[in-house]
């Protein structure tokens, strides 16, 4: 695509407009995109019109701005995610009747733990995974139970990249992570918030390793963790069987 006077392409400038929205800023005025976006006001104005009359972002009657619902419609044709949430759709019910709470399935995207569907449930503890929404791979049961279960060199280019991070908030990391592997799922107590307890079991393929993770979150020493981990583990087993990803 063409470069602007700057030197980044039109590829360039459309996706930090897209970044520009998150769980934080689900509308921005056209002066607070141009400006998280770092691009030049006179040339917002122009490109929101042509992403407008794609869809791809909406302006309401008071000129702020937000993604529009031909983005949710592209994103939701991707087989990949369909496919998977097709088959865990169901488990994750059992899992959300069973125990009652907030039932999370996720992946491993750009060094962060994305989350891919929700089911929600009346009276469940706090749970701040939402549907679309990012969360740190270090602070939460989700995260390291899709670190310990990646290929190898998954890990070593994270652990690359996040080095003094991991060490710190992990000091025994690779303890951490056999013991996830050998348990099959993992969990952190207080993490996020002091009150819960989140356990993640992973979905593996035919090789071993995570495909995506399915977790809760749970009251802290309400002694439901070990009957959590089972149905965890035993749903996740079901959706790999039903993605045909498991030879058993």
């Amino acid at each position: 695509m063409a470069n602007s006077p700057s030197g980044d392409s039109m590829l360039d400038r459309l996706v930090r407009i897209l970044n520009s929205f998150d769980l934080n800023n689900q509308s921005l005025s056209v002066s607070s995109l141009a400006r998280h976006a770092d691009i030049p006001k006179a040339t917002m104005y122009r490109l929101l019109d042509e992403l407008v009359s794609h869809d791809l972002l909406a302006r309401d009657g008071s000129g702020q701005v937000r993604l529009g619902l031909r983005l949710w419609e592209l994103a939701n044709r991707s087989a990949a995610t369909q496919d998977l949430r097709t088959a865990a759709l169901p488990f994750m019910e059992d899992i959300n009747q069973l125990l009652g709470q907030n039932t999370q399935l996720s992946v491993l995207h750009q060094d962060e733990v994305l989350i891919i569907e929700r089911l929600s449930r009346p009276g469940s503890v706090v749970n701040q995974a939402n549907v679309a929404g990012r969360m740190p791979v270090h602070r939460t049961s989700m995260g390291m139970a899709l670190l310990a279960f990646s290929r190898p060199e998954t890990i070593h280019g994270f652990l690359e990249r996040h080095h003094e991070l991991m060490t710190a908030t992990h000091p025994e990391l690779r303890a951490e992570m056999a013991e996830i592997r050998r348990n099959g799922f993992a969990s952190f107590d207080g993490f996020i918030d002091p009150e819960t307890t989140g356990a993640a079991a992973p979905i593996l393929d035919e090789a071993g390793y995570q495909v995506a993770v399915i977790s809760v979150v749970v009251p802290r020493d309400s002694g439901t963790l070990q009957s959590a981990a089972l149905a965890l583990r035993t749903a996740a087993r079901g959706i790999a069987r039903a993605l045909r990803l498991d030879n058993i």
